[in-house]
Formats: C-alpha cells, sequence, structure tokens
C-alpha cells in the first residue's frame, strides 16, 4: 500500500503534487553522487561517510519542520544529494575490510540494508 495519498493530505497537496517531493529526493540523488564523488575522490573514507550521514540527517530533519512544500522540495533535494556516493563510499569500505573471497558478500549485505528500508520503512501505514 502507498502512503502517498496520506502524505499528499499531510501536505495539502494532489497526489501528483506530493510525487514531486519523492522526485526531488531523486534528482538529488542523480546530481550528488558524481559530484560527491570527485570532491570526495581524496578524502579519507570514514570522513566521507559521516559527511554524507549528517547531510542526510540534516536535510531529513529540515523536511521535518519544512514550513512550506517548496521548502519541502528542497530539502528533500538536500536528502537525496548524499544518497548514491555514501552507498557507493559505503560498498568500497565493506569491500576492503574483508577477505577477497567474502567481498561480494560485504558489498550486498550493505545493499541488503537499502532494500530491507525500502520494504519496512512504508509500513507504517
Amino acid at each position: 500500500m502507498s502512503v502517498l495519498p496520506d502524505f499528499a493530505a499531510g501536505l495539502g497537496v494532489s497526489e501528483p503534487k506530493a510525487g514531486h517531493v519523492i522526485s526531488a529526493y531523486a534528482a538529488g540523488v542523480v546530481v550528488g553522487a558524481p559530484i560527491l564523488a570527485v570532491l570526495g575522490a581524496r578524502l579519507p573514507r570514514w570522513l566521507l561517510l559521516i559527511g554524507f550521514m549528517a547531510l542526510f540527517a540534516v536535510g531529513n530533519a529540515l523536511s521535518a519542520i519544512a514550513p512550506t512544500y517548496e521548502w519541502m522540495l528542497v530539502f528533500r533535494f538536500l536528502s537525496g544529494v548524499p544518497h548514491g556516493a555514501y552507498f557507493g563510499v559505503a560498498a568500497l569500505v565493506a569491500a576492503s575490510l574483508v577477505p577477497l573471497r567474502l567481498r561480494t558478500r560485504a558489498v550486498s549485505t550493505i545493499l541488503l540494508g537499502l532494500t530491507v528500508a525500502t520494504v519496512i520503512g512504508g509500513a507504517g501505514r
């Protein structure tokens, strides 16, 4: 079941317009991943992971208190910016922490977290 109708009602907008909030996050992912990958290439991976999580947390906190629909779009975009780069760096870190024969398992475990979150995250309805 979709939470979009409840989300749209909470924002006081139509369902298609509420869908733009999802698209804003996706746009942040598309824009942010390559830019942050280039900008962060020389930084320690642990620092990147912490920075990306901080940006994600700030964007989501601001989304929760967004005063208008337009600000919600901006903050959701901001939340999406570190997403792609975070999972890229997290996969590299996971692979570097285990022996060669276990690298695929380590990376798949990272991606499993995203999958599980997607499945159970919308269950609040």
